[in-house]
């Protein structure tokens, strides 16, 4: 199934309201973490898989990027992606991310934030993006945590007075789809188990150099208290991996 949500309009205007759509990557509460697990950019061809609005892809060309090319299914993310700068060593491409070919070999770094619970193939992906990596090359990669994904409802258990009590955590083996609410519609979700997502990586012939489960940087709890419940569960698994 490939699922594209963004296309719609209202789904777009919500979507675009978010903080990490306004703000970038230091709106990003994963981006603190993920930052430090990005391979060295310079003279590399990079590809970023479901790039949005290519916070990712003007960063790889900021920090000194050969090429970037930047894939999303939404039309309307790669048309704001292209209104934000004319750098012609960015490319954007319409795809679906079940859909990319590209030649063994044929980028040094690929990098995908947010995008790969929504694919119903993770180790297929895996696999296509391992061949397209030349010897030496990295993936790095963000998706939401596999606790996080166990429940479709994805919201805190509340107590009478509408208290967070705890994070429910059900279904955890019961591996699929999960029809989640996201920007008031519902989104089709893939949860997978830590293992899973780890082994599916090392199937495909990756080693994996580094795992973070990052809650918000001291900074962020300091500016919104309201944050501090983040910590106690994690939302997000980031990987890297080295072909």
């Amino acid at each position: 199934m490939k699922q594209n949500k963004y296309d719609d309009p209202d789904f777009f205007d919500k979507y675009s309201r978010m903080a990490r759509s306004i703000g970038g990557l230091e709106a990003a509460g994963e981006w603190h973490v993920l930052r430090t697990m990005l391979p060295d950019m310079e003279d590399k061809r990079v590809l970023d898989l479901g790039c949005g609005y290519g916070w990712h892809c003007r960063y790889a060309r900021e920090r000194g990027a050969r090429s970037v090319l930047g894939i999303d299914i939404s039309e309307k993310m790669i048309a704001r992606a292209k209104s934000f700068n004319e750098d012609a060593a960015i490319t954007y491409r319409r795809a679906a991310i079940e859909d990319i070919s590209f030649e063994p070999g044929e980028f040094d770094v690929v990098i995908s934030s947010l995008a790969l619970h929504y694919i119903e193939d993770f180790a297929g992906a895996c696999r296509k993006i391992y061949e397209s990596l030349a010897p030496g090359g990295s993936f790095v990669l963000s998706m939401e945590h596999p606790v996080f994904t166990a429940v479709a409802a994805q919201d805190w258990h509340y107590g009478p007075a509408g208290e967070r009590l705890h994070w429910p955590v059900d279904g955890y083996q019961d591996e699929g789809p999960r029809i989640a609410r996201f920007l008031d519609s519902d989104v089709v979700k893939y949860h997978r188990t830590l293992s899973t997502i780890m082994n599916a990586l090392a199937k495909a012939g990756f080693r994996i150099a580094d795992v973070a489960e990052p809650g918000p940087s001291q900074e962020a709890l300091e500016q919104y208290p309201d944050m501090r419940d983040e910590t106690r569960r994690p939302m997000f698994l980031l990987l890297a991996a080295r072909k």
